[in-house]
């Protein structure tokens, strides 16, 4: 496939990048697993590798189908464009940055509303980090609203056809920073996204939680004080665990529960859309104190992030 049939066609450009995934899969497993370089929970284990397989193929068909839909609602859009912006070497810079802004908002939306967090989760939910975790990805990021921040791109007046291919380019790379074989980067580390700060925004730690949500520019976390330097060991997953290798299970676990909470009884409207879209620690904490209000028992809606998430 060509270079021009690619951006035709751009939601092909992660199947094509795959090759290069799986040598350094193979790489790293061949460190951590046949050499013992790497911590254990840097190990490949069967189960959970067959998981993150299988969630990477939902995510990749629903992106192909609702991505029909998508493309035609960014035409709309494009229709409406601000500017015409041609497409050269220092446009393609300026969309990647612009792009990669967007991300970190978008990023750091799936963290604090619970509606996109139901579908974030599935990525955060291995206590293991290796690089098939990058492959852990969920089908429902449609039904979530990814696509909603990547519309100004359009309506500046990128080509949406350049939009999808650069959000898609921007995840690729994020692929390489899901490892623990790479510790430190050196003086890249105040500008770009390193694999050590993206397993600090995959800690369970206090104090890594809703951290480092760049994708590939760390400045915007420096800048908006999201910023979370490693230094205490990483634990890895979530303090809400989904106990599962079954890939259905882990995307759809925190839909139900979060559907559960916001139909139960005693809520009132404006409770109901709180469990939906506060952050997910105050939608839980709020519909658990409500639950408890309505049996009589004691409550307590003092629950951190920390202890939900």
């Amino acid at each position: 496939m060509d270079f021009n049939s690619l951006i035709s066609h751009p939601e092909v450009l992660l199947l094509v990048l795959a090759p290069i995934f799986f040598v350094c899969i193979l790489l790293e497993w061949y460190i951590g697993d046949r050499q013992n370089r790497l911590p254990r929970n840097a190990r490949y284990h069967l189960p959970e590798v067959l998981c993150n397989f299988g969630l990477a193929a939902m995510h990749q068909l629903t992106d192909i189908l609702t991505g029909l839909l998508i493309a035609k609602l960014y035409l709309i859009f494009f229709g409406w464009r601000l500017f015409d912006i041609e497409m050269n070497a220092g446009t393609f810079v300026a969309l990647m940055v612009a792009q990669d802004f967007c991300y970190y908002w978008f990023h750091r939306a799936s963290h604090r509303i619970r509606w996109m967090w139901a579908a974030h989760v599935a990525h955060h939910s291995s206590e293991n980090m290796n690089f098939s975790t990058a492959f852990r990805q969920s089908l429902m990021y449609p039904l979530a609203g990814m696509w909603i921040f990547w519309l100004p791109l359009v309506v500046v007046g990128f080509d949406p056809n350049w939009v999808v291919f650069v959000v898609l380019l921007n995840l690729g790379l994020q692929f390489f920073v899901h490892t623990q074989a790479v510790k430190s980067l050196g003086i890249l580390e105040w500008v770009i996204n390193t694999p050590s700060h993206h397993r600090v925004h995959h800690g369970r730690n206090p104090q890594y939680i809703d951290k480092n949500y760049a994708g590939i520019l760390i400045i915007w976390d420096r800048i908006f004080g999201t910023f979370e330097k490693e230094v205490e060991t990483v634990e890895y997953g979530i303090t809400k665990p989904i106990s599962s290798f079954n890939p259905f299970v882990v995307t759809f676990t925190e839909w139900r529960d979060m559907f559960r909470e916001a139909f139960s009884a005693n809520l009132s409207p404006l409770q109901r859309f709180k469990v939906l879209f506060a952050p997910p620690a105050t939608a839980e904490a709020q519909s658990s104190q409500q639950a408890n209000v309505g049996d009589g028992s004691a409550s307590d809606n003092s629950k951190s992030v920390a202890e939900v998430k």
